[in-house]
């Protein structure tokens, strides 16, 4: 452990980055009268977003247009606004664009922070990050601050490069250029098959000689997993220019060296799905787009977290809190690992509700404030109500499918349930383990496996809900940790769930057979 040197300024929460996770829990915090500080090393919010994406294109959709007048409920189709209240500052009001400029991100983010003066001190680089008995000391050059409870939020801080022989002579995404003219008859090799690789393709597809995207796995296209993620559908004239014989490729290989020869590259591959084929490709250009990681580089020996094992981001338990840092929590893109390529914790239309749900998780730690709950009376007409409403209703609930819940807690001696709202499964179920009879709901898509998933057989009767392909409301019944139980309503083109055949009266049923078991 460090001692904390004399002269630190002291908050009881320290928040280090101020891009869109670092502004939406600063935001949280200054609403409840929290002590706390925001350092941002740069003179202004949103620094990675003022860089990347290269080309300037968001993959967040910006759906201004929409059938519902409610705010809460325009929200699961705006992945780009920030949660406040009352909702002043939405991002249609900064772009009109499906998939909008990250100009227009930047700034917002920087009227978000002036609007609601929000407590950041700008030109501050951290450069040390220690554990102390009773927290922790921040050193960043001749300015030390020490804090109970560190969030690190600083979004990805350095290129992620894969361990290629010659990986040097590869370009990288962050250096690149952007001008589609330096590349006009070049044979391009991009590595990487993510967003980055396709919006690089996409960008030099008609200027290129030939553009191969190479990485060992196949690409996962985000309309068959569901994950935004993955590569979307926008990038389809990459895919259409591979199909239709244009020598534009898509590889799946190991890329084993690449070579300078005069003024071109040597680039040596093993095929993966073709019985161990190699072949040696040439290229005027690689490019290497291979994703991002943590910059961990500020943590001394006491405070350095547990990474996961592909070591782009920390281990983090189901709080968002270091696997083995007592007190150091993440925020933002770096804390995924939770629901890593399933729901949106990756993006601000999903961290912005897992930052809402720490907020109260740190309040409750650090300032002895319960964590909120609704009372609902313990009878089948309560609950069903309850839970329609919600999936009918919260954003949290659909960004974050598969993620956060709503629970259910069943108090027999008082004859009520607790209602808790937006909370990670893995965190309830740990939470009311000891509880005899609690529930969750959310929302689910169907996860089987479809040959095509523009052409699925649907089976629209209630006792068919399981097989439901497009997301969908799931409650779940526990004893203790043990899931003993599980309800599926029916999927909805229109996401309205209250047909009394279809969704009423099942939820009903199950409620009145469970209650008194």
């Amino acid at each position: 452990m460090t001692d904390v040197p004399p002269a630190t300024t002291h908050h009881r929460y320290l928040i280090v980055g101020a891009g869109p996770a670092g502004l939406q829990l600063s935001y949280y915090l200054q609403q409840t009268g929290s002590d706390y500080l925001t350092l941002e090393r740069s003179d202004a919010p949103g620094e990675f977003f003022r860089r990347f994406p290269r080309h300037r294109g968001l993959i967040s959709l910006n759906k201004v247009h929409t059938v519902s007048a409610d705010p809460e409920t325009r929200l699961r189709w705006d992945w780009n606004s920030l949660l406040h209240e009352p909702f002043e500052l939405p991002f249609s009001d900064y772009s009109r664009e499906y998939y909008p400029s990250a100009d227009d991100l930047v700034r917002y983010l920087a009227d978000f922070a002036r609007h609601h003066r929000l407590a950041i001190r700008y030109g501050v680089g951290v450069e040390r990050i220690e554990k102390t008995d009773d927290g922790f000391v921040v050193s960043a050059g001749d300015q030390t601050y020490s804090c109970e409870c560190l969030v690190v939020a600083t979004g990805w801080g350095r290129p992620n490069i894969p361990d290629v022989t010659g990986i040097e002579h590869a370009v990288g995404y962050e250096a690149m250029s952007t001008d589609p003219a330096d590349y006009a008859g070049h044979r391009v090799l991009i590595l990487g098959k993510g967003n980055s690789a396709f919006e690089t393709a996409s960008a030099i597809l008609g200027h290129a000689s030939m553009v191969h995207l190479a990485s060992p796995r196949p690409m996962r296209l985000a309309w068959n997993t569901k994950h935004p993620g993955d590569v979307r559908g926008h990038h389809g004239a990459v895919l259409d220019s591979y199909q239709f014989k244009t020598l534009h490729s898509v590889l799946d290989c190991v890329v084993d060296e690449i070579r300078p020869v005069g003024d071109r590259y040597e680039v040596h591959l093993t095929y993966t799905h073709a019985d161990g084929e190699t072949a040696v490709m040439e290229y005027e250009s690689v490019l290497r787009c291979t994703g991002f990681a943590m910059d961990t580089s500020i943590f001394g020996a006491s405070a350095s977290p547990k990474l996961v094992p592909s070591g782009r981001m920390p281990a983090t338990d189901p709080d968002w809190q270091s696997v083995d840092v007592d007190g150091l929590y993440f925020a933002g893109t770096v804390a995924q690992d939770r629901d890593f390529k399933k729901a949106s914790s990756a993006f601000i239309d999903g961290f912005r509700y897992n930052l809402r749900t720490l907020t109260a998780l740190l309040r409750e730690r650090y300032e002895a404030a319960p964590l909120g709950f609704d009372k609902v009376s313990a009878d089948a007409d309560s609950l069903t109500r309850a839970v329609l409403d919600r999936v009918n209703w919260s954003s949290a609930l659909w960004t974050q499918f598969e993620f956060l819940v709503d629970a259910l807690v069943v108090d027999q001696a008082t004859g009520h349930v607790r209602h808790y709202h937006d909370l990670p499964e893995d965190y309830a179920v740990r939470r009311f383990g000891s509880e005899s009879h609690y529930y969750t709901f959310g929302l689910r898509w169907g996860r089987d496996e479809y040959p095509d998933v523009f052409s699925i057989e649907r089976h629209p009767q209630p006792d068919r809900a399981s097989e439901s392909a497009f997301i969908h409301p799931v409650v779940r019944r526990y004893r203790g940790g043990e899931l003993v139980e599980e309800l599926h309503l029916l999927e909805d083109l229109l996401a309205e769930w209250r047909r009394p055949d279809r969704h009423v009266q099942p939820l009903l049923r199950f409620f009145a057979a469970d209650l008194h078991r």
